[in-house]
């Protein structure tokens, strides 16, 4: 049974700390080195890392670090398995949780903002089930009619849920309009918020815009050495299509060009970056 993650009057809060920032800006490192200095736990808050086989391209923890520090809700799922904002949430409070137990710290690093935010704001979303066949449709309607007509009909439907979404993040519109399309309600009602038993503490790291931008370049750079390729190429093998909604992740795609012979490697990498 599934503990309860609302807290009770005059509960015991617990202490987390969460790392947010840029690709490259250096959150797992700091994360590491706070975790060593105050026994802490390290939570996986990167919606792409929590995929088995997709270790390169989401610059997972090292497995020398993760097995210096305890880390949570990493590979927890298939790449061609659904996972979402709700399962998430769950899984980190039972996280949260568990390491507080431990008498560990809970050191939180991402990522994906839906993912943090729902977290600390008490966010309850709702448990609907995918429907291929109408995400399929959306896809196709995006892509003849462009991302903002989708996102003129979830606002004309739904305009509490439109004004937190951008209409660039696709998948987040077509989850809108999806949960209203299976439940007849829509997404920003059945979206509840509950009071949350953190003492939170969020670190924002930023650096200098251009120095921001070498240091991505660098890290596309030694993931091609690293052996993303390869790695995209035994995700393929593996029968995991690159219109999976794990391979959306920042570069998959453009790799499965290259494997599969469709682009050359220097003009992916450039994309990429």
């Amino acid at each position: 049974m599934k503990e309860s993650h609302v807290p009770e009057k005059n509960a015991k809060r617990i202490p987390i700390v969460i790392f947010v920032g840029p690709t490259a800006v250096g959150k797992s490192k700091i994360a590491m080195n706070i975790a060593q200095l105050f026994n802490g736990a390290i939570i996986n808050a990167d919606s792409r890392q929590i995929y088995k086989y997709m270790d390169v391209g989401t610059a997972k923890p090292s497995k020398e670090d993760r097995s210096m520090i305890d880390h949570y809700l990493f590979d927890l799922v298939d790449p061609n398995d659904e996972y979402n904002i709700s399962k998430y949430l769950t899984d980190a409070r039972e996280s949260i949780i568990s390491i507080n137990k431990t008498g560990k710290l809970p050191l939180i690093v991402g990522g994906t903002g839906q993912y943090i935010f729902g977290l600390v704001d008490g966010y309850i979303t709702p448990e609907v089930p995918p429907n291929y066949l109408f995400r399929e449709r959306m896809d196709n309607k995006a892509q003849t009619e462009g991302s903002i007509k989708l996102w003129q009909d979830l606002n004309t439907l739904d305009p509490v849920s439109a004004n937190s979404i951008d209409h660039r993040n696709i998948r987040r519109v077509i989850r809108a309009l999806e949960v209203f399309h299976e439940t007849g309600k829509l997404f920003s009602e059945l979206k509840t918020r509950v009071s949350t038993l953190y003492d939170e503490l969020i670190i924002g790291l930023y650096m200098d815009r251009q120095f921001l931008y070498t240091q991505i370049d660098n890290r596309v750079d030694e993931m091609i050495s690293l052996g993303w390729p390869a790695e995209v190429k035994k995700l393929l093998d593996m029968g995991f299509a690159e219109n999976l909604s794990s391979m959306s992740s920042l570069g998959y795609r453009e790799i499965a060009s290259y494997v599969k012979g469709e682009s050359d490697l220097e003009n992916v990498v450039s994309k990429i970056k």
